[in-house]
């Protein structure tokens, strides 16, 4: 179990989505902090703000306006100051040969959103556990296999 607290960055400008997000990390046994921002520009324009102190992770949606989900994945992990924050991908879809792209760019996993509100805590904490447990999964990124957390695992392999 994580025993600190975990200071989490969403990028996402769906605000349904975002609503969605807090209330699960809401009803986790948790210590969160939640920080969000609605399009890519100002994710970059935040986290180069606060390259000091980086966030313990960022959920990522790659469909965002002013700057998509993979333009900024690349921009964080070519930067020397942001290139050991986990990047966790939180998108609608899901499509092989972007999940493969996003692997090689650095992602550290992968997570379609799901329909219902119990998959969704589940798979966020999965992530969060496998993320933010210790120093060596921040820098390090999982076997290709464990890139996709969800159900839809089971259903494409």
């Amino acid at each position: 179990m994580i025993s600190k607290n975990i200071n989490i960055l969403f990028a996402e400008n769906d605000k349904d989505d975002c609503m969605l997000f807090k209330e699960a990390l809401e009803e986790l046994k948790l210590q969160t902090t939640l920080t969000t921002v609605d399009d890519g520009e100002q994710l970059m324009q935040l986290l180069a703000k606060n390259q000091n102190k980086l966030f313990d992770v960022l959920f990522l949606d790659l469909n965002m306006p002013r700057k998509n989900g993979f333009a900024c994945l690349e921009e964080i992990k070519r930067s020397e100051q942001l290139k050991s924050l986990p990047v966790i991908i939180f998108s609608t879809s899901y499509d092989q040969s972007n999940a493969d792209l996003l692997y090689k760019n650095g992602a550290q996993h992968y997570i379609c959103k799901p329909a219902d509100f119990s998959e969704l805590k589940k798979i966020i904490q999965q992530a969060l556990m496998l993320t933010c447990n210790n120093e060596h999964s921040r820098i390090t990124q999982p076997p290709k296999e464990n890139f996709l957390l969800n159900s839809l695992k089971t259903i494409l392999l």
